[in-house]
């Protein structure tokens, strides 16, 4: 069985820090093989892609957060990470993991942060 488990969220003061990650396990394949990333969802919003991270190692980022966050990922650990930096109350958001390939696609169960003001 496939399992996401994304960490590290909670509450931060707006300007501070916070370092997501998400554990993947039970995928059948190299985890070299997928495309990993972040995706948030403000309450009453859509899910936006937040970043991604190509099995080759080169990302993209949604414009709202280039230049704060930054997306890595050890795959001897099977993980993907999000370092937030400069948060906004706007990132107010669940966040979640997901990794896909050609023939799979696979998301997290999310996980909270909060920024207040």
């Amino acid at each position: 069985q496939v399992q996401l488990v994304e960490s590290g969220g909670g509450l931060v003061q707006a300007g501070g820090s916070l370092r997501l990650s998400c554990s993947v396990s039970g995928i059948t394949f190299s985890i070299s093989s997928y495309t990993m990333g972040w995706y948030r969802q403000a309450p009453g919003k859509q899910r936006d892609l937040v970043a991604v991270i190509y099995n080759g190692g080169s990302t993209d980022y949604a414009d709202s957060v280039k230049g704060r966050f930054t997306i890595s990922r050890d795959n001897a650990k099977n993980t993907v990470y999000l370092q937030m930096n400069g948060l906004k109350p706007e990132d107010t958001a669940v966040y979640y993991c997901n990794v896909y390939n050609i023939f799979h696609n696979y998301w997290g169960q999310g996980i909270q942060v909060t920024v207040s003001s």
